[in-house]
């Protein structure tokens, strides 16, 4: 009975195993691999101390064997994005083998984490699906210096805020931006008052645009946020000159509170 039990116990876990079973990846002996990630690779784990990588651009880990190693048989690669965690198992290859490794959906298993929200991948699908329309509200506005800042529009998903900004130059001169600063300021400013400002890093941003000589519009992310009525955001933008403009739109917590759900 025992004997049964046992054999029964090795072909259920055969079977586990193969349902499971990684894909085999041809390791080249002096050649590099590309695994491309469709997400910013999180967590890396090599199981074999032959091997090295590195990961020269977010979404890419470069596997090459160690010079010192003269015989290598096989290895495990785990690789886990944003969203996704996938395993490859890597053994010896010739010279002709690939060495660029797409990360399909169909290696890959989902990352259930508690509170990790959205991808980038994710926010930047959101951010150029609310680009793409036209803005429909003028919630805040602020001019100097020949410049416009408008706060056409506030959307919230998930944990998420979605600034939508636009700034118009009526000048002849191009705006080089120098820097985007958001914070969170008192509303009025006494001298006698000690001032608490706090500054805030979005989480994701549509656009690295370095200048404009017209128009300019962008999408800019946040984690939720709250805080008190005598508190203000403020969207500061910087021109990259000696006596460069700043524009400062102010965005109040009613805005914020009146944020309309990202349309599907």
């Amino acid at each position: 009975m025992k004997k049964l039990l046992f054999c029964f116990a090795v072909l259920l876990s055969n079977a586990l195993y193969a349902q499971h079973q990684v894909p085999d990846i041809l390791l080249p002996k002096n050649l590099s691999i590309h695994f491309i990630s469709p997400e910013p690779i999180q967590y890396v784990d090599i199981s074999s101390k032959g091997l090295a990588g590195d990961l020269p651009l977010k979404n890419v880990l470069r596997i090459r064997l160690k010079d010192s190693v003269s015989g290598f048989t096989e290895a495990l690669i785990t690789i886990a994005g944003e969203k996704f965690i996938a395993q490859y198992h890597l053994v010896p290859g010739s010279a002709d083998a690939a060495t660029e490794i797409n990360i399909e959906p169909e290696d890959t298993r989902p990352l259930d984490i508690s509170g990790i929200g959205f991808s980038q991948n994710q926010l930047k699908g959101m951010a150029l699906s609310l680009i793409a329309q036209r803005p429909e509200k003028n919630m805040e506005k602020v001019s100097a210096f020949g410049l416009t800042a408008r706060l056409n529009h506030v959307y919230t998903a998930g944990d998420y805020i979605f600034l939508d900004i636009s700034y118009r130059n009526k000048t002849r001169l191009k705006y080089t931006i120098e820097d985007f600063r958001f914070r969170i300021d008192d509303k009025k400013v006494n001298k006698a008052s000690n001032v608490q400002s706090f500054e805030l890093k979005p989480e994701f941003v549509l656009f690295a645009t370095p200048a404009f000589e017209r128009n300019y519009r962008n999408i800019f992310v946040f984690k939720k946020m709250s805080f008190p009525g005598n508190k203000v955001l403020l969207a500061e933008l910087s021109e990259k000159q000696i006596s460069g403009r700043i524009l400062t739109l102010k965005i109040s917590y009613q805005d914020i509170l009146n944020a309309d759900i990202l349309p599907n």
